[in-house]
């Protein structure tokens, strides 16, 4: 009996109707908006700010959110650096299928490692994939603790935790960076509002 290698003896099937129709029947522009940062600045917040004001114009989303997708898609990954990375891989393969589809994906994770941010990069036509850094500082995160993680990791009750044992890659060249301003951060609206505005500079709203 002779065992088939899923990596050898697959064949990419060709669909009839493209990207390019998908986009036009939507009147929009696939794309990924990867938002990174830490645990605590703004993240999911911004994600779905977005996706909202991306509907108000008809525009249609579909928000990958971290901890959501740890409910079921990766919810048999833990948080070591290999699982780290394994759990990027697929958000950034699931992303992909979503912008061929047609759709603006807007995913939000931690992302912390440079290189598994830059491997989701790769995966899609450069000016496809939108990186928007909360460059937010930690001391704002852990004050803000919205979950209660840094008070665990910081009793030692957590292990790896980004920020405080394990640590965050900022982007090297981001397309979008988002941060305090005269100390203040800025709202979840104008934030939603300045990606809005570099997805319509860029064509993404239109076909």
């Amino acid at each position: 009996m002779s065992t088939l290698s899923n990596s050898t003896n697959i064949f990419w099937q060709e669909c009839q109707v493209g990207k390019p129709d998908r986009q036009k029947l939507l009147n929009q522009k696939g794309c990924v908006v990867w938002i990174t940062g830490l645990s605590g600045s703004g993240k999911s917040t911004l994600a779905f700010s977005l996706g909202r004001e991306l509907h108000s114009r008809g525009k249609l989303s579909y928000v990958l959110d971290g901890d959501n997708l740890r409910h079921g898609l990766n919810k048999d990954l833990g948080f070591k650096p290999e699982d780290r990375t394994e759990n990027i891989r697929r958000t950034g393969e699931v992303a992909k299928l979503f912008a061929d589809a047609g759709l603006i994906c807007v995913a939000s994770l931690i992302s912390p490692y440079r290189r598994d941010r830059d491997t989701c990069r790769a995966m899609l036509p450069d000016a496809n994939f939108i990186e928007v850094f909360m460059n937010m500082p930690l001391e704002l995160c852990e004050a803000r603790d919205p979950k209660g993680l840094y008070k665990l990791a910081r009793a030692g009750k957590i292990k790896g935790f980004t920020g405080i044992d394990d640590p965050y890659e900022p982007p090297v060249n981001c397309e979008i960076e988002l941060k305090q301003e005269n100390g203040i951060c800025p709202t979840p609206t104008l934030m939603a509002g300045k990606v809005v505005t570099y997805l319509e500079e860029k064509g993404f709203l239109e076909f």
